[in-house]
């Protein structure tokens, strides 16, 4: 099982939120302390938004915060939201299959029952879960927020 780049940075979106909470995180924050570029952050931000996981303020000074509670919000259903459909494998998509075994597959059926106790654990997991140690994680992302400052206009 591989999640894309695109649900990592989701969730450490969401999880700084929670971690600033009730303040604003700016996209330019999330894309320096991740080393992503702005765009891809941006377009992270309104899905979330239009999702309601984030409530997304624009303009000068504007940034993002939870839309609902960290401890509201599991991990499966963002994965869902990012990832659409889990088809591990073709047959799990009835519109895609082109296998013969579909319906007599012993190993259509386990790889079945393990995607879904992947998602019974990311569906036990919240953002609340993955902020709780917020310590910790500031302390590691500290550094990161203070903007670079190019050594050559010094």
């Amino acid at each position: 099982m591989k999640l894309t780049s695109y649900t990592n940075y989701a969730l450490r979106s969401l999880q700084l939120a929670a971690l600033k909470s009730p303040e604003l995180v700016r996209v330019d924050d999330v894309a320096r302390i991740h080393g992503l570029a702005r765009p891809h952050i941006v377009k992270i931000v309104h899905a979330l938004g239009k999702a309601g996981y984030l409530e997304t303020v624009r303009g000068r000074g504007g940034g993002f915060r939870l839309g609902q509670p960290a401890d509201k919000i599991t991990v499966g259903n963002v994965v869902r939201l990012t990832e659409g459909p889990l088809d591990v494998v073709e047959c799990f998509n009835p519109e895609k299959n082109t296998c013969p075994l579909i319906g007599i597959c012993k190993l259509s059926r386990k790889i079945q029952e393990a995607t879904q106790a992947f998602m019974a654990v990311l569906d036990d997991l919240t953002i609340a879960d993955i902020s709780a140690n917020k310590g910790q994680l500031m302390e590691r992302i500290a550094p990161l927020e203070i903007p670079q400052v190019n050594e050559a206009t010094q």
